[in-house]
């Protein structure tokens, strides 16, 4: 058995080892196609598109990349607005929503009383309302969202892969622990300010960036691997010893 073994040991090494070497041959022989795999290797996991089309290549990602200046920041400016409005002042949304609502009535009480002395009409008065598609678009994307990451739970739950479901335990317990910091407000507006700086902050140093992860994902594959092989080592150690035993 034990002959048995270390034949199957060597044959395995042995293959192993002209692999390799076939692999080095054939780099060493195509160092265009090297670079080219070295290249797309070190382009965020292999990515191919462009950050403009992995955020839909649409208004959204004109929007997230900051293509139009104007509105990118109109945006940002009324997120920080609504953000200091109800965590640094304490507004609540009962007293924002009334406050907003007597300014509107206010407008449009003086604009009709100027339109009686011009001796106008009062149907020129502005009057605000809200199309129902925004609400049905909102409500369904939103919908949507939930809905899928309500599924890839239950998935990660249901697939019997105890590292992913290890790995989704811990952000939700790390998303746990932040929720005791700061309030639900505070962690939208995080996301919504990352949302907006960090992509077109990637797309600027898009290289530097990708070559820092690329080396950093290099110097946690060979720590995992050393721990790995020492793990497995002892494991394999451990059962060479009880069936020994027995």
């Amino acid at each position: 058995m034990s002959k048995n073994m270390e034949n199957v040991a060597e044959n395995l090494i042995h293959n192993i080892v002209e692999t390799v070497t076939d692999t080095i041959q054939h780099q060493t022989s195509n160092p265009e196609e090297q670079n080219r795999t070295s290249a797309r290797v070190k382009k965020l996991f292999g990515r191919q598109k462009t950050i403009h089309r992995i955020f839909g290549g649409g208004q959204s990602a004109d929007l997230l990349l900051w293509r139009n200046k104007k509105i990118s920041s109109s945006v940002l400016t009324c997120a920080t607005a609504i953000w200091v409005l109800f965590e640094w002042l304490n507004y609540h949304f009962l007293t924002f929503l009334a406050f907003a609502l007597f300014v509107i009535m206010l407008v449009q009480f003086g604009w009709s009383n100027i339109s009686v002395v011009l001796n106008r009409s009062t149907t020129q008065v502005p009057r605000v309302a809200i199309p129902q598609d925004v609400f049905v678009n909102v409500a369904t994307s939103l919908g949507a969202q939930i809905n899928q990451f309500l599924n890839y739970i239950q998935d990660v739950a249901c697939e019997r892969n105890l590292r992913q479901f290890l790995v989704v335990a811990a952000s939700l317990w790390a998303a746990a622990i932040v929720g005791t910091w700061c309030n639900f407000l505070t962690v939208i507006y995080v996301g919504f300010v990352c949302a907006h700086t960090l992509p077109v902050v990637y797309e600027k140093y898009e290289d530097e960036i990708d070559e820092f992860l690329y080396k950093l994902l290099g110097q946690v594959q060979d720590r995992y691997s050393k721990v790995d092989v020492s793990v497995l080592s002892k494991l394999s150690r451990g059962n060479l010893k009880s069936k020994k035993g027995d």
